[in-house]
């Protein structure tokens, strides 16, 4: 039997003996009470002293529930921090920071308290971890210089500061080393005792350890060579956020309505953005309102995208299929609209009822959105004759991320598909994402073998034919196909 397992069973039979005690208790005053009662209710003054008694008791009852919940709900020690039964910090209770001299600040919003520690593991001093912290404090001469002497009392090293000016107050953004066994409550206890408000504190890596201009021109960069490249640009500028691309014209070519001011429209926890490809870019961030300086950055890194205008890397390889012909994968875009459209031609219809799921007339409308860089990447698999016989996209779906494949039918069975997937894949962890899915019917076994062949852990959903498989990257993903002889060019 386990330690835990005999406390539930000693508190079980605590319990059952002091409930039997508990109603020996009742019995034995209600007899007490009513002997008492018939021995004075016969008595001249027997009504008036009862009803003594009564008020009495009551007094008494009052006081003792009184004096219970006053020490039943003493605060704790001073510098103790709340912790539930799990062992992780309480982020919602509440903080005394009344003798600080300023506002109360709100509560706390921890998105990580604490990295997974080993079971048994202890934690010195001299250990030390990464935090991000974002504040709001006074714009008020000294404001700065109480927070920094208060985290300097508890041994907290400022590595990087980022100020981020308001209409009233500044947000002040750290990055922090901490000593490791300084939790993220007693951290967000300090920093309201020194005026802070509005705490933000969040784990953070080596990877946020260079400096925001150098940050900001990689990311420029980026997104300078590949247009594709700025809905992810804009999710490592801005952290954790949902992005959408809603374009003005739908699939069917009716207007959508979407669009936004040139200048960009800013309401706290979304922003909107005039896409340079038409419609509107929506950005949300639930957890973290965005300050005017992270909107004049993502608006510039918007602006950029528009001023140089659609492009695409246009390297190219060729790939030796193991029949000894060659192909060449290189990247596509919407100036392949009219090849990609003529391959349709030439599938079958059951070719194309298993990927785009719906009637077949219908396939050509969704080339434009496949083919436009603002909404994924997207490979196309070449003959040397230079007829497309095959694409992959890689679709940005807010948080999530979309692999589809179509083979031409005379090419399908020799291991482009599976080729193309890998790519896709490797794409995908390039740029960061946690896991692919791919939809498709339950009856394709090429996509289901094709996704197998990653040696990716994979998730199954079926619900009335429809199959949907998720990948998750976290490790790196191994080519199905032996390798090919390859050339670039």
């Amino acid at each position: 039997m386990t330690d835990a397992t005999s406390a539930k069973t000693a508190r079980r039979s605590h319990h059952w003996r002091r409930d039997v005690i508990e109603l020996a208790a009742l019995f034995t005053a209600v007899a007490v009470a009513d002997a008492i009662a018939n021995l004075i209710g016969h008595q001249p003054d027997g009504p008036y002293l009862l009803i003594a008694s009564a008020a009495a008791l009551a007094v008494t009852a009052a006081f003792h529930t009184w004096w219970a919940r006053r020490h039943s709900h003493a605060p704790p020690p001073t510098g103790s921090v709340p912790v539930s039964d799990t062992g992780s910090t309480d982020s919602t209770a509440p903080f005394d920071n009344t003798h600080s001299g300023h506002t109360a600040a709100p509560p706390l919003t921890t998105a990580l308290t604490t990295a997974p520690i080993a079971a048994g593991a202890t934690l010195s001093p001299e250990d030390t971890v990464l935090w991000r912290m974002r504040t709001t404090v006074r714009d008020t001469p000294g404001s700065l210089a109480a927070l920094c002497g208060a985290l300097a009392r508890h041994r907290v090293d400022i590595l990087t500061l980022q100020t981020h000016p308001l209409a009233q107050g500044t947000v002040d953004e750290f990055l922090l080393r901490a000593p490791a066994p300084l939790q993220a409550q007693q951290l967000s206890r300090a920093v309201a005792a020194a005026g802070g408000g509005s705490t933000w504190i969040e784990r953070a890596d080596a990877h946020d350890l260079v400096d925001t201009p150098t940050r900001v021109l990689g990311l420029a960069t980026r997104t300078a060579l590949n247009a594709a490249e700025l809905p992810l640009a804009l999710r490592q500028l801005l952290g954790r956020c949902t992005i959408h691309s809603l374009p003005a014209v739908s699939i069917t070519g009716r207007s959508t309505g979407e669009t936004a001011p040139v200048e960009g429209v800013l309401e706290e926890t979304v922003m909107r953005l005039r896409d340079p490809s038409g419609g509107a870019l929506t950005i949300e961030r639930p957890c973290l309102p965005f300050t005017p300086t992270e909107f004049a950055r993502a608006r510039a890194l918007v602006e950029l995208d528009a001023r140089l205008g659609p492009r695409v890397p246009r390297s190219e390889q060729v790939l030796t299929l193991p029949e000894g012909n060659e192909i060449t994968v290189r990247r596509a875009d919407r100036s392949d609209l009219e090849a990609a459209r003529a391959m349709h031609d030439r599938c079958s219809e059951q070719t194309l009822r298993l990927r785009y799921h719906g009637p077949v007339q219908d396939a050509d409308r969704y080339l434009d959105h496949l083919l436009s860089p603002r909404f994924g990447r997207t490979l196309a698999v070449q003959t040397a004759s230079g007829r497309v016989v095959a694409l992959g996209h890689l679709l940005w779906d807010g948080d999530e991320t979309e692999v589809a494949l179509l083979v031409e039918d005379e090419w399908q069975r020799r291991g482009i598909g599976s080729e193309l997937l890998g790519r896709l894949v490797a794409l995908a962890v390039e740029a960061g994402c946690e896991n692919v899915y791919a939809v498709t019917q339950a009856s394709n076994t090429g996509m289901v073998t094709a996704m197998r062949a990653l040696s990716l852990p994979l998730d199954y959903q079926i619900e009335e034919g429809t199959l949907v498989i998720t990948a998750r990257l976290d490790a790196t993903p191994v080519r199905s196909l032996p390798p090919y002889e390859q050339a670039d060019r």
